[in-house]
């Protein structure tokens, strides 16, 4: 009877991580460097998972329990460690990882018993079955993990021949081992696959077999866009105003595709609807002496300050407008009335 430990279905993996990842090749010694630098400073993380669950597992030659189907984590300090898992049968599974701070790295197995009957004269230990792991998806940019279980009975050594595709992608460990890992650096949005052939170098065309997995990558989302404050002053006179909304003007004609947001707070005991008058006022200079398109200008009454209170923003196109910042309750508010 042979076991053989096989793929998932799918990768209990977390929003960021590679199975069984290894440190990123670097465009250079000098950003490898400093990558690594910065990733002494905090632990790594394994996460693991089998199917069914329930199998002893042993850290660094101590034991951490047994496994489960749902993913547990274990943080651990940079450097080398081994990870063991004893399945029924004697079958017991090891991998060495160099733990990188700050890195993921996700092992997902899943134990199938299998019975293959043989004669009782075995002339050749071949066919054989070749069995590859992969996590379902990672996110581009981190490593991914291919890991080969391979049920071959004879006493040869084992020859293993990877390659990859997309063009792009790049094995940086493992290359003629059982297990290797690949780059995903540009792959967003595309399958990474890898096919292993495995022979015992007898020539025997039984006895040279073939595997294949992949993993989707999904691309990095882009950076959230915010919008920029450049300007607050309080209103003293239009003049004043009028220089400062002369730079909100600039940065509007020197970016067509933005917005730029007015927010006027009344000051405590400035009269009422003093805000609405000194926002149209605005809006008014911006459009009609400035030439501003009337939709690229948004005017906003923000409550009330201790004084009259510009702010100048600008918000790019997707941006999320930003929101008023009173420093004053309404009910603490004493207008005095305004001179006739």
């Amino acid at each position: 009877m042979l076991r053989s430990i096989a793929a998932l279905p799918f990768c209990l993996a977390c929003a960021i991580t590679a199975l069984f990842a290894f440190v990123p090749a670097a465009t250079d010694a000098h950003a490898q460097t400093s990558r690594e630098r910065r990733g002494q400073q905090r632990p790594g993380r394994i996460e693991v998972s089998t199917t069914p669950d329930g199998y002893p597992l042993i850290v660094d030659g101590k034991p951490e329990g047994a496994t489960s189907a749902t993913v547990r984590f274990i943080d651990l300090e940079p450097g080398a460690h081994t990870v063991e898992i004893l399945f029924p049968g004697n079958n017991r599974w090891v991998q060495t990882f160099n733990i990188v701070g700050g890195k993921r790295y996700c092992i997902a197995l899943a134990y199938r018993p299998k019975t293959i009957t043989l004669p009782r004269v075995v002339q050749s230990p071949c066919p054989y079955p070749v069995n590859i792991s992969s996590p379902s998806a990672v996110n581009e940019g981190n490593l991914v993990t291919f890991a080969a279980e391979v049920g071959y009975p004879g006493t040869a050594a084992l020859n293993y021949n990877w390659t990859v595709s997309p063009p792009g992608a790049r094995i940086v460990s493992g290359a003629g081992t059982r297990t290797i890992t690949v780059d995903t650096t540009g792959l967003g949005r595309q399958r990474v696959a890898a096919t292993l052939m495995v022979d015992d170098g007898s020539n025997d065309p039984a006895c040279r077999q073939q595997a294949q997995a992949s993993t989707l990558v999904t691309a990095t989302p882009p950076p959230p866009i915010s919008p920029r404050r450049f300007d607050e002053f309080p209103s003293i006179a239009f003049d004043d105003d009028k220089a400062r909304l002369d730079n909100l003007a600039i940065e509007l004609q020197n970016n067509p595709t933005a917005t730029g947001y007015v927010i006027v707070y009344g000051g405590s005991r400035s009269p009422a609807g003093r805000a609405d008058r000194l926002g149209a006022r605005a809006r008014e200079y911006l459009t009609a002496t400035r030439g501003i398109d009337a939709n690229r200008i948004v005017v906003v009454n923000g409550g009330y300050r201790t004084r009259d209170t510009f702010e100048l923003w600008l918000v790019p196109q997707g941006a999320t407008p930003p929101p008023p910042t009173p420093t004053v309750l309404p009910e603490d508010v004493r207008p005095r009335r305004q001179r006739q």
